[in-house]
């Protein structure tokens, strides 16, 4: 009989701007945002509204107490969204209100967290061009980190991330960029053109479109993610349509479990016919600290989320969340009245969708849903 399979999964890892230039290798500082043109900026509103942040420092310095929650757990493999190029490229984005890199050098900081797979298919990737793409996938690999949903061209791009697990199982991992989170559709990879794996928007169509792209690829037996960047950054509403078509990925594409990011917040947790939805998984790692605005979404929290998923067929068999908090560019455990705030607000948010959430005696957060 087969083990069940814990994994990791974070929202967003942004990498680059004010936090590259903390790393041990910075690159160039200079933006192209209309009142921003330094990433030591980002660096210097962090440190006004909390404590100084060191320069040059270590490559996991920026994880923190996450290190200690990955090496305490089982997991088989370790999968974010990476929403940062990982290149040299001077060749920023025409019109682009922010463009975010982290030098090459960095890209130890992802190994640090002996980080498995990045999904690519969001609307940084290409912030510095085909270049800074090509460069991001050629960085990424030589450091044994596996990508999705982004290529030198289609086929790349819509091929999956294969993870084995320690006890042979095989891990397919998609990903995909929609409109609604910015993805540019000149941005879509073609037959001749390096991008990322693009679909236009949450319908019957583009369920076809991944059902095709998974049966291509996947076969009985594999644990099947769709890493999705879809939605705006701010707002907790999650529409009939996202729904639906996040629905049909399970019911009509072969897909296990539906892996949500764009949301600068946590969003709600779903549970259809056994297969976990999580419709946005927000920032795990970010510059923003000392910007202001949206703060009652409260971007600074963050959750690590370890599903453990039936080998035989990806059925949820648990889901365990712990929260986090940014500080002073790095991931630490959440405070009390944080975790209480995390709680309610995904208990609010994914009642609606028939799921609820327990607050165990460690400060871990547990998912509940009533089985099919």
């Amino acid at each position: 009989m087969r083990q069940p399979v814990t994994l990791f999964l974070s929202g967003d890892i942004m990498t680059g701007r004010g936090i590259d230039q903390i790393l041990p290798h910075p690159s160039a500082p200079r933006l192209f945002e209309p009142s921003v043109k330094s990433a030591l900026e980002y660096v210097e509103l962090a440190e006004a509204a909390g404590e100084p942040i060191p320069r040059r420092a270590a490559f996991d310095y920026v994880w923190g107490d996450a290190l200690a929650e990955l090496e305490r757990r089982d997991v088989s493999a370790r999968i974010v969204n990476l929403e940062t190029a990982v290149t040299t490229s001077d060749d920023a984005w025409p019109r682009k209100g922010i463009h975010y890199r982290m030098h090459p050098r960095n890209v130890a900081c992802l190994a640090a967290a002996h980080i498995d797979c990045c999904t690519l298919a969001n609307n940084h990737v290409l912030d510095w061009g085909s270049a800074g793409l090509e460069e991001t996938l050629a960085i990424l690999h030589r450091a044994h980190i596996g990508t999705a949903g982004a290529g030198r061209d289609a086929k790349e791009a819509r091929a999956p991330a294969c993870l084995n697990t320690p006890d042979g199982d095989r891990i397919q991992v998609f990903a995909f960029g929609m409109a609604s989170s910015g993805v540019p559709s000149e941005w879509q990879a073609t037959r001749i053109k390096p991008g990322v794996n693009w679909i236009e928007d949450p319908s019957e169509r583009s369920v076809q479109a991944v059902a095709r792209q998974v049966s291509a690829h996947a076969r009985a037996g594999d644990i099947v993610i769709a890493s999705i960047h879809w939605g705006g950054n701010w707002g907790f509403g999650i529409s009939d349509r996202e729904r639906e078509f996040a629905h049909g990925l399970i019911e009509g594409a072969g897909v296990d479990l539906v892996h949500g990011h764009s949301s600068h917040h946590v969003k709600a947790i779903e549970v259809h016919r056994g297969k976990l939805i999580l419709y946005g998984c927000g920032d795990l790692l970010n510059d923003y600290e000392g910007i202001r605005g949206y703060e009652s979404f409260r971007g600074d929290l963050s959750l690590m989320y370890f599903p453990t998923v039936d080998a035989e067929n990806g059925a949820l068999a648990s889901l365990s969340m712990v929260p986090m908090q940014m500080r002073r560019f790095r991931i630490r455990r959440a405070p009390v009245d944080a975790i209480d705030w995390l709680a309610k607000t995904l208990q609010r948010e994914s009642s609606k969708l028939g799921a609820d959430i327990a607050r165990r005696a460690d400060d871990t957060l547990e998912l509940l849903w009533n089985a099919p």
